[in-house]
């Protein structure tokens, strides 16, 4: 009979009750089948207007369809850590990624405390190895990690010491918790972390003011006259653990920066990923990978703990392929006013596709397995992936070169990694020489890598992409949210920001769906469950939503302008469908945030957040991808600018003000919101031409919609009359206006 311990579980699966989420879900499905039907009875007696309205609430049944398979049965995770070191006495070594591009968006401050917290984790620290990849071979990076990592050897023993729950320290230093504390050895030590973290942090700004932050000499001699897209690889042990067990041991710490060159592809983030994953598999070539941005620090010292309990459980060496963590942030302003916190997203969607295959990967706070990104299939995880990978079947020699390139090494690791063995005999510095040749910019031609291995290419949203190709061989995924979170990191705080980061993702999700590697042919060619598909089409849809959204929010207008209705009368019970289907919808949306214990301005932050990103960022991410289809323009990728503190000035009251530039992409809101003022200025005026036919008028319903889209737009409502950054530039005005003559003209002449 096996022992006792070995019966204790890891981690239960919980069925959420969703009783009255699914009676509002199903009733609002109900009301906009109904409002459809009536439609269709009363179309022949209507015009464009009536068809158009049709074709746009048509859009959004399906997308709410979409929504609700999704979170039908939406399920939790518990995780026994305390279990896991009695069923698993040698835990398995995890390599960590953390990727940075750019030190100007992205301060070098920002990554030091993002690898401290990670070198810190209660987790052995000769199990971990740390890779930092700079894609902005930036000497300012590089000297801030070696100077970090000085650091490390007095705050990881410090943070294990005394069990420390914070161990970002730019957080942990932000209270003082001597003045509770009864222990003076502890308040000594503190003061003195605190003094050493306050000195590094000072040198790091002071580097970051010259143009040279240090004397280019010994291992800072590489980076002279490097030019930041034009350079060789760079590789550097910034410290190397010996295999040493003891508790005030530091885990190893490599930068990374991979060869550039300005005719050679680089494929962004994917590319800088399977970099990693080529490195560190001759490192250390650990049997389990995270990775996180450079902002998102480890806010729960037992995440590694407590994602082993998923990937070691009973079954998971042949079902889970990758573990997701939320993303939750810090400091973001009062109420999430941009509307880019995903709280709900994550309490009720997220759970949702965990009871049907699992989270898709988020690009951040997720743990995968090794092998399943060198391309095993969950069929041959059984079998210790002997000489399998995405390619069905055994490989020989010349064709494992193919697959993994031309390093004999690396693929040698490769097929180490796939048998499901823990350990790679190598040494850091033994392994160097052979690590500089995988991340040159060519080595990957002729390879699988971006298409079956690593990290997928082929779309700027190459998270989403290299989960669905997960998902696409029959592999589900975990999706983990302990208390507290596991990571947290930084949101952007400005309006411009933000437009730039929901663009960036709209582009990268609409990619997908038009692409080979659609998820149409992931569920007919693949093992991607049909309801798992579903989902997938709702997300990659969010850029095409914008059509119907920017139609359906011009209706109100133009039927004031054009005396036209697109709404039942005020005395047609058939009023009642569109009415309670509105209110229903705000209700059961204000008991998601309620419950979730935000507050009722957070929840309206995000309705109207939500009507100005998709008339707006998915509108510019919907057409920046049909020109590229077209061959008239392509995709640029851009790194969203991030920053450890809310204190740009943009909060008045405890109340954050919208800001703007001279972006475009604000050009659309702008129009919206002069094109509704114009109609509702006409009709309060009685400016609009009088019609023989009142049935044919305009109604109260119109009005109201009016009103609830100037609500909506209430930003650059205020934009208007603000200056500097707060207020909407004259050049956005004079486009704005110019569209609105333009849109109202049309609007007379539809009527005449």
């Amino acid at each position: 009979m096996a022992p006792k311990e070995f019966c204790l579980p890891l981690y239960e699966k919980i069925a959420r009750k969703n009783t009255i989420h699914r009676a509002l879900d199903i009733t609002l499905l109900f009301l906009l089948a109904s409002l459809l039907f009536y439609r269709l009875l009363a179309l022949k007696n209507h015009g464009f207007v009536w068809l158009l309205a049709f074709l746009c609430e048509s859009w959004f049944t399906f997308n709410w369809f979409l929504n609700v398979s999704s979170k039908w049965n939406p399920v939790e995770f518990k995780t026994y850590p305390e279990n896991l070191e009695q069923r698993f006495p040698e835990l398995p070594p995890v390599d960590m990624f953390v990727t940075t591009a750019d030190p100007v968006v992205e301060p070098p401050i920002m990554t030091v405390n993002t690898v401290l917290s990670l070198l810190a984790v209660d987790y052995p620290a000769h199990k971990l190895a740390c890779y930092v990849s700079d894609d902005g071979c930036s000497l300012l990076t590089f000297y801030s990690l070696v100077e970090a990592s000085k650091f490390a050897k007095l705050w990881v023993p410090f943070c294990k010491k005394y069990k420390i729950q914070l161990r970002a320290p730019f957080r942990f230093f932000l209270d003082d918790p001597t003045s509770s504390s009864a222990n003076s050895e502890f308040k000594q030590e503190w003061k003195k972390i605190k003094a050493e973290y306050e000195h590094l942090s000072l040198k790091i700004e002071e580097a970051g003011r010259k143009s040279t932050p240090c004397d280019l000499s010994g291992e800072f001699a590489v980076f002279f006259e490097i030019e930041r897209s034009n350079h060789p690889t760079i590789i550097k042990i910034i410290a190397e653990n010996k295999q040493s067990s003891r508790d005030d041991d530091v885990p190893h710490l490599v930068y990374i920066s991979r060869e550039k060159r300005p005719k050679q592809p680089h494929h962004f983030k994917a590319g800088a990923m399977n970099v990693l994953s080529r490195v560190s598999g001759l490192m250390t070539n650990a049997p389990f990978m995270l990775n996180v941005d450079c902002d998102m620090f480890v806010n729960n010292p037992q995440v590694v703990r407590q994602t082993m309990c998923h990937l070691l459980g009973s079954k998971s060496e042949s079902e889970i392929a990758f573990v997701q963590h939320p993303q939750r942030f810090y400091d973001g302003p009062k109420d999430d006013p941009y509307g880019n916190q995903f709280d709900i997203f994550f309490e009720y969607v997220f759970p949702g596709i965990a009871g049907i295959q699992g989270p898709l990967y988020g690009g951040t706070g997720c743990f995968h397995r090794r092998k399943v990104i060198y391309g095993l299939w969950p069929d041959n995880a059984e079998n210790q992936g002997r000489n399998h990978t995405s390619i069905e079947g055994k490989l020989d020699d010349c064709e494992q070169l193919k697959v993994f390139g031309k390093s004999k090494e690396f693929s040698e690791s490769a097929i180490y990694a796939l048998k499901g063995k823990k350990d790679f005999p190598n040494n850091l510095s033994d392994s160097l020489e052979a690590a500089f040749p995988v991340a040159g910019c060519g080595y990957e031609f002729g390879t699988s890598w971006g298409t079956k291995v690593g990290w997928i290419y082929g779309s700027m949203a190459e998270d989403a992409l290299t989960g669905l190709e997960i998902h696409k061989k029959g592999w589900k995924s975990t999706f983990l949210a302990p208390h507290p979170p596991a990571f947290l990191g930084c949101t952007p705080s400005a309006g411009p920001a933000v437009m730039s980061q929901q663009k960036r993702w709209a582009i990268g999700l609409f990619e997908i769906l038009v692409s080979k590697n659609s998820p149409i042919f992931a569920t007919l060619n693949g093992k991607l469950q049909f309801r798992m598909l579903l989902f997938y089409i709702w997300l990659f849809l969010w850029g095409v939503s914008s059509i119907p959204e920017l139609c359906y929010t011009a209706l109100p207008a133009y039927c004031i302008i054009a005396n036209s209705h697109f709404l039942p009368k005020v005395q047609e019970p058939a009023i009642l469908i569109p009415v309670i289907t509105f209110m229903i919808y705000n209700l059961a949306t204000l008991r998601e945030y309620l419950k979730t214990g935000m507050s009722i301005r957070a929840w309206w932050n995000n309705m109207k957040m939500g009507r100005i990103i998709a008339t707006s960022a998915y509108l510019f991410g919907f057409l920046t991808v049909v020109l590229k289809l077209l061959g008239l323009s392509d995709t640029v990728f851009e790194v969203t600018k991030k920053d450890q503190s809310n204190s740009d000035g943009d909060e008045t009251d405890g109340t954050t003000i919208f800001t703007f530039d001279e972006s475009p992409i604000f050009v659309p809101g702008t129009t919206i919101l002069l094109v509704h003022l114009t109609a509702l200025l006409a009709f309060f005026l009685g400016l609009r031409p009088l019609v023989d036919d009142v049935g044919q008028g305009v109604g109260l319903g119109e009005v109201l919609c009016s009103l609830w889209v100037v609500l909506c737009f209430l930003p650059f409502l205020k934009g208007l009359f603000k200056r500097g950054k707060y207020g909407i530039p004259s050049s956005t005005i004079f486009k704005s206006t110019s569209l609105a003559l333009v849109f109202v003209y049309l609007c007379r002449t539809s009527w005449g």
